[in-house]
C-alpha cells in the first residue's frame, strides 16, 4: 500500500521512446489518487554522448543505476526486456516463464521483475472479448509482444494455437516452448503455405507484428483471408484502428484493438509500483485522449477501456519486437 506522503520516481528505459504515452498516462492516474508521482522516459536513442546503435547492455546498466539513484521502479522495453532478467533478484511467474521483464520494482535494495504485457493482454481479452471462441487461434508474430500474447492466450484456455512468423525458426522455437509449458494445448508453427488454410479454419486471429503501424503500413496478411467466423485482435494502438481491425469490423467480427493491451499493461504496472489500483475506465479515457492528441482522431474512438475494444502504455518495439505504438 502506498504510504501517505510517499513519492514515486519511475523511469521508462528503451529505444525510441521519447514520444511514449506512458508518462502522462501514469501521471494522470496518480493525480487522481493524490499521489506524488514523476515518470520520466530514458530514451537510449537520444542520450547525449551515446551515438550509434541502441545498446541493450547500456539500458540494463541504466536500470542498475536507477536503483542506486533512488528510483521506485522502472518500466523497460525493447531492446532491454530479455537482458534485464539476469539483473533482477526475483522474477514473477510470468516473467520467469517468458524470460522477459517490462516492470522492475526496487524494494529494500532488491530488484523484482514482472511482465505486465501478459497480464495486460489477458485483462483486455477477458474484458473486450468475453465470449471469444478459444478453440483454434492463429497468431501472427512471435517477437517480444507475441511471446506475451501467446502465453496469455494459452493461459486463457486456447485449445489450439498456431504461430506464424517470417522468422520460421523462431516460431518453431516458441511453439516447442509453449507446448512444454501448456501440455494440455496443441501448439505448432505455421509455414506461409499453411497460413491461409489455418486462418480459414480458425476461430480467432491475433496480430502481434508491427505491420499496420504508421511506420510499418499495411496488413500482416492478405485481408481476403479474414472471415466473419473470426474474432480479431491486434497489439497495435497507433493508429487506433489498423487495416486489419477495420476489415474485421466491416465483416462484423468481434474486435480487440491494441489499446486494450496498452491500458491493461499500464494499469497493472501502476498498481505494482504504487500499491493502488487506478480506475481502469478513467485510464482508458485518458489513453484515448492522449492517442487522439498525438495522432489525430481515428474512427471510431472506443468509449470504454476495452471494447469489443480499448484498454501499455509502454513504448513501441522495433521491427518484430516493436511495441505496438507506445
Amino acid at each position: 500500500m502506498s504510504l501517505p506522503g510517499r513519492s514515486h520516481l519511475v523511469g521508462l528505459i528503451g529505444g525510441g521512446i521519447t514520444a511514449s504515452l506512458a508518462p502522462p498516462l501514469h501521471e494522470r492516474a496518480a493525480d487522481r489518487l493524490g499521489l506524488r508521482y514523476l515518470y520520466r522516459p530514458v530514451d537510449l536513442e537520444a542520450l547525449p554522448g551515446h551515438p550509434g546503435p541502441v545498446s541493450a547492455q547500456h539500458g540494463v546498466r541504466l536500470l542498475g543505476a536507477a536503483r542506486e539513484l533512488g528510483f521506485s521502479a522502472c518500466n523497460v522495453t525493447h531492446p532491454c526486456k530479455q537482458l534485464a532478467v539476469a539483473l533482477v533478484d526475483e522474477l514473477s511467474e510470468e516473467a520467469s516463464r517468458l524470460g522477459a521483464v517490462n516492470t522492475v520494482l526496487f524494494r529494500d535494495g532488491r530488484m523484482i521483475g514482472h511482465n505486465t504485457d501478459v497480464t495486460g493482454f489477458a485483462a483486455a481479452l477477458a474484458a473486450g472479448l468475453p465470449a471469444a471462441d478459444l478453440t483454434r487461434v492463429v497468431q501472427l508474430g512471435t517477437g517480444g509482444a507475441g511471446s506475451a500474447t501467446a502465453y496469455a492466450l494459452l493461459a486463457a484456455g486456447v485449445q489450439r494455437l498456431e504461430l506464424f512468423d517470417v522468422d520460421r525458426p523462431r516460431a518453431e522455437e516458441r511453439a516447442a516452448e509453449y507446448a512444454r509449458l501448456f501440455p494440455g494445448a496443441e501448439v505448432r508453427a505455421l509455414s506461409g503455405e499453411q497460413l491461409p488454410e489455418a486462418v480459414g479454419e480458425a476461430t480467432g486471429l491475433l496480430n502481434a507484428t508491427p505491420i499496420g503501424m504508421h511506420h510499418h503500413p499495411g496488413a500482416p496478411l492478405d485481408l481476403e483471408l479474414v472471415h466473419p467466423g473470426l474474432w480479431v485482435a491486434d497489439v497495435i494502438y497507433l493508429p487506433q484502428e489498423t487495416p486489419l481491425i477495420r476489415r474485421a469490423r466491416a465483416l462484423g467480427c468481434p474486435v480487440l484493438p491494441g489499446g486494450g493491451m496498452a491500458v491493461g499493461q499500464a494499469v497493472d504496472a501502476f498498481t505494482l509500483i504504487t500499491g493502488q489500483a487506478p480506475d481502469r475506465e478513467e485510464m482508458a479515457r485518458d489513453f484515448a485522449e492522449l492517442v487522439t492528441a498525438q495522432q489525430g482522431p481515428s474512427a471510431p474512438t472506443p468509449p470504454t477501456p476495452v471494447e469489443s475494444t480499448p484498454a501499455h502504455a509502454e513504448s513501441q518495439p522495433a521491427a518484430e519486437d516493436e511495441e505496438a505504438g507506445r
